[in-house]
């Protein structure tokens, strides 16, 4: 009897296979939208959902930010009543030494209480109601969009956009106005002892003063915000690219973004499902050339704009750092950022998997991209304190933390989770200054939003204090062009849609007033981002928008892809130039 050779039984035994596991089956394409509707995606989720899990985090997450804030009145009012019974009623000592304990109380109960308010308030908000608004509004241009068809001119599409805007404010506010009309008979607005120990009304009471409260500021809002985007500046398509100067300076920088390395083999990607790129050849490919371009023509930043790997898996991080760690030139230029499928994916396999609020699933995540972060750039992007001022480098601001971090990510637990929880969203804006007064940074941002919920893992959200920081950090190089860095798309750009998935939960939720807030540096300053995985370079107003293709994403195995290698150009007065990009396209295999 003869042996088939080792050469010969892998072949024979891949022949005989009914089901070849290289080739992955609908499994993989689970929460895949390229492969599956958003409603077949939906259906599965109903049905895999944990629903107590599910209600707990709502309740963490809406219902007790809504009770705290609908209470804070009723605390208020309960102080001030007890402290002008104290005043009629001093006669004697032991009055006066009440009244001294109440007056203390409230001077030291206010801040904390404030802080309460603050808090839920714009818990709520980022969860309930600007999404609400942006929600409204796609719909709305989405609507629009699918009546006209083909007959949408760029004009005229600038002017739906404009109209939408404004109809989706106006609708959202009487919406809002007619909520607080009806909830309003079962407020109450102050209260005593009695009213406070009477659990059950109370909470009654709390969760409708909160649904007024968050309702007038609605309908004042979704006014405001839909008047400010009708007036805004809408993002079209860039005119034409700028002619350097032969006396001016250029930056090269090479775009990539959404590579989502996959930690196995033979994986395929989330979105993609079998319709995309296997394994993560096409990451090696374009590192590959990228190496060789700079060895040739030497670049000077190569911007990774998010979403490194699929689900933010250590498996999947070892693979990304080890194949950029076999072009050390190109590792020492590289800037990351964190995108939402490196921090906000709770099972890659499911998307109706949730974590809750305390656990420690989505602070490893977190801490994962942190550490990767820090040993690519670590040394060389700095934090920005409260004042504005560019402090310290990142390994510098972690160095405390480091024994703490190693002890979480090997043993886990809610303590020390709970004293790394302000760790991640401290170190944005990250900071690379210029080398020169006049040249070129990078401001990288964070702007994946708070979410738990691998179905709701794209939102994007940029923080009021990041903005406050990142704008301080820009004040302190006057002179310096930027690159201001973030993973998700600032707006819906003016290309036909055939679904509303496509653009509704994976823009900024604030991205319009986000925009607003850049004019400022508009002169000086270029977006660039991913997410989206297409690619689209235009403007709004003067601010330039770039968005990076996926290397990976957007094409199948044996199909090409690209990327670009963009200059950015000094212009006069200090204003920062986009000259046209040199597109890079890379085999498929």
């Amino acid at each position: 009897m003869t042996r088939s050779t080792s050469a010969d039984e892998p072949e024979s035994i891949q022949g005989r296979l009914l089901l070849d596991p290289r080739h992955g089956d609908v499994e993989d394409d689970a929460a895949s939208p390229g492969q599956r509707s958003l409603l077949a995606i939906a259906g599965s989720l109903l049905v895999e959902i944990s629903l107590p899990k599910l209600l707990f985090a709502w309740t963490t997450l809406l219902l007790l930010p809504a009770v705290l804030l609908g209470l804070t009145p009723l605390l208020a009012s309960a102080w001030l009543s007890i402290l002008s019974e104290q005043i009629l009623v001093l006669t004697e000592i032991g009055a006066a030494l009440m009244l001294i304990a109440i007056v203390a109380l409230g001077w030291i109960g206010w801040r904390p209480l404030l802080r309460i308010v603050e808090t839920s308030f714009w818990s709520l908000n980022a969860l309930a109601v600007q999404p609400s608004y942006a929600f409204c509004r796609e719909a709305l241009r989405h609507l629009t969009e699918r009546i006209w068809g083909n007959r949408l001119t760029p004009a005229l599409r600038m002017r739906v956009r404009r109209a939408c805007s404004l109809g989706a404010g106006i609708l959202l506010s009487a919406a809002a106005g007619l909520i607080a009309i009806l909830v309003w008979p079962a407020t109450q607005w102050t209260a005593g002892l009695i009213d406070l120990a009477l659990v059950h009304h109370l909470v009654t009471t709390t969760l409708a003063n909160a649904i007024v409260l968050v309702s007038c500021y609605l309908a004042v809002a979704s006014l405001a915000w839909g008047f400010a985007d009708a007036s805004m500046d809408q993002p079209a398509d860039l005119a034409a690219f700028d002619i350097p100067r032969s006396d001016a300076r250029i930056w090269r920088v090479a775009h990539l973004s959404d590579l989502h390395v996959v930690g196995e083999r033979y994986g395929f990607r989330i979105e993609s499902g079998r319709g995309g790129p296997r394994g993560n050849e096409r990451l090696a490919s374009v590192l590959a050339r990228l190496a060789a371009i700079h060895a040739t023509d030497p670049l000077d930043h190569v911007l990774i704009s998010g979403d490194m790997t699929d689900a933010g898996r250590s498996s999947e991080w070892a693979e990304f750092l080890e194949a950029l760690s076999e072009h050390p030139d190109l590792a020492a230029l590289t800037i990351v950022l964190p995108g939402n499928h490196d921090v906000n994916i709770v099972d890659r396999a499911n998307p109706a998997r949730l974590d809750l609020p305390f656990s420690s699933g989505k602070r490893l995540r977190q801490l994962r991209t942190l550490s990767a972060i820090s040993a690519i750039q670590g040394d060389r992007v700095h934090s920005v304190d409260k004042s504005g001022k560019v402090a310290s480098t990142l390994d510098e601001r972690l160095t405390p933390h480091r024994e703490l971090i190693v002890a979480f990510a090997e043993q886990g637990g809610l303590r020390r989770g709970a004293g790394l929880r302000q760790l991640f969203e401290d170190q944005f804006p990250m900071i690379l200054p210029p080398e020169q007064q006049d040249g070129l940074g990078i401001a990288i941002l964070d702007s994946n939003a708070e979410t738990h919920f691998s179905f709701t893992n794209a939102l994007g959200l940029v923080s009021i204090e990041q903005v406050r920081r990142l704008e301080a950090a820009m004040g302190y190089f006057p002179k310096a062009r930027w690159i201001v860095a973030l993973h998700h798309h600032l707006a819906e750009y003016p290309m036909p849609t055939t679904k509303f998935s496509e653009r509704v939960g994976t823009a900024l939720i604030n991205g319009s007033w986000f925009v607003r807030r850049l004019q400022t540096f508009a002169d000086r300053a270029v977006v660039m981002h991913g997410h989206r995985h297409i690619d689209w370079i235009g403007a709004c107003g003067a601010l330039k928008i770039v968005s990076a293709p996926s290397p990976v994403m957007n094409a199948a195995d044996d199909a090409p892809s690209y990327f670009y290698i963009h200059r950015l150009v000094s212009g006069l007065d200090g204003t920062l130039s986009l000259a046209e990009p040199e597109k890079v396209e890379i085999a498929g295999s």
